[in-house]
């Protein structure tokens, strides 16, 4: 017999995106950790605290090219005793009267306490002279620990590693870290109608967009495709690949076949299948009524909706965070703002989802208008779509100037022209 959370008419309730989003995360494993060398850690989320091993920088060093000094010593005409390169440490030690070069990033020699810039200097081939009247003990130096001392927290784990994180990690002398493992993701599109870009259509054929759309957003979230295809619309075929999958991955991505057609096998297969947990397929949102999730141990099953802006605003709000909870991120969420409508928008019977334009004006304030037709079938919104409008349902249109939220989707915002 099928499983499911409550009865038939319950699992068929409108429920709200906040509802939605709290049954998968009380489903949600965590998953295991393993080590990768640095520069395959990028993007990838930190499983343990980064803690600095030893004070960074280890020694006293010159932020600049320029000359190393007594900076009590009030004569401008120094003796160069030396030359401090980056890389090693002379012995020669610095006094009154002496000068010794010395390169950004080197260590400061004896007896110095300050450094310099070569610009504020006439050098000379065994002199130089200091146009610097006033020389302050510290300057253009680099104290030992400056940058982090030892015990200091570097990264927290939840991190999600970018370029600078990666850098600083490597400068700590850490060569490999332990990192969450990628989630596997199956993909399988589904309907007879789709096939493959690049082979001839025939009537009644469309290309197949979410395969890709969505392999794309599963790869840029940070998981990795144990499988990727097309399923035709033959329940046996569907029902022996998604029992397959069961047994590797740790979600299955569906595209089509949750609404209520004759053909709509996956909203079928999920219900009458004996070791599957459906815990919801309606929600009260716009696009993406149709979302079906469900459950076979640690194995979380997404049937997302057909259309191709459904199927990405279903993930973005659903399967991105989950991904990224999986995985121990401490924000998995895309970022939250408030914005300003620039035009009068109408809202839906249901909390509407709209692909929108936001940017920032000269006076800091927020602006947002959508991009166009909101079909879901109109991939096309996405294009030049840097965030998701939410537009709650209310009996009158929303006005210009009148403020909603906005996840983006992409930072930084940029000014308008």
């Amino acid at each position: 017999m099928p499983i499911f959370d409550a009865d038939l008419q319950e699992l068929d309730r409108l429920r709200p995106p906040d509802e939605a989003r709290r049954i998968i995360e009380g489903r949600l494993p965590r998953l295991s950790t393993e080590r990768v060398p640095l520069l395959d850690a990028v993007g990838r989320i930190l499983a343990r605290d980064i803690v600095a091993p030893a004070d960074h920088p280890p020694f006293p060093a010159s932020t600049m090219d320029g000359f190393a000094v007594v900076a009590a010593d009030p004569s401008p005409w120094r003796e160069i005793i030396g030359s401090q390169p980056a890389g090693s440490m002379i012995e020669t030690e610095v006094h009154d009267g002496e000068a010794i070069r010395i390169m950004t990033g080197a260590p400061i020699p004896a007896g110095a306490d300050a450094v310099v810039p070569v610009e504020s200097t006439s050098p000379a081939e065994d002199h130089v002279v200091i146009h610097q009247e006033d020389v302050r003990p510290g300057a253009n130096i680099r104290p030992v620990g400056s940058d982090l001392r030892r015990g200091d927290l570097v990264l927290p784990a939840g991190s999600r590693l970018q370029p600078p994180h990666i850098g600083l990690i490597a400068s700590l002398g850490i060569a490999d870290i332990e990192v969450a493992r990628k989630p596997r993701i199956s993909i399988i599109a589904t309907g007879d109608e789709v096939i493959d870009p690049g082979t001839q259509l025939e009537p009644g054929q469309i290309y197949d967009a979410n395969r890709f759309s969505l392999a794309t957003a599963v790869i840029d979230a940070g998981a990795e495709i144990s499988w990727i295809g097309l399923a035709p619309d033959n329940r046996e075929h569907l029902q022996s690949l998604i029992e397959q999958r069961m047994e590797t991955d740790d979600i299955i991505l569906t595209s089509g076949g949750v609404s209520m057609g004759d053909m709509d096998y996956i909203k079928a297969i999920l219900f009458e299948s004996p070791d599957v947990t459906v815990h919801f397929r309606k929600l009260y949102m716009k696009p993406g009524k149709p979302l079906n999730f469900a459950t076979q141990g640690d194995t979380l099953i997404f049937g997302l909706p057909g259309n191709p802006v459904s199927s990405l605003v279903t993930f973005e709000l659903f399967l991105r965070p989950a991904i990224g909870i999986m995985s121990g991120a401490t924000e998995p969420d895309r970022p939250r703002v408030r914005v300003e409508l620039t035009v009068p928008t109408t809202p839906s019977d249901r909390i509407e989802y709209q692909r929108g334009r936001v940017v920032v004006t000269n006076d800091g304030r927020l602006h947002a208008s959508s991009t166009g037709a909101q079909q879901s079938s109109r991939l096309a919104s996405f294009v030049g779509a840097n965030a998701l409008l939410v537009i709650p349902p209310r009996d009158r249109s929303y006005a210009a100037g009148e403020m909603v939220d906005a996840l983006l989707l992409e930072t930084p915002i940029p000014t308008s022209s």
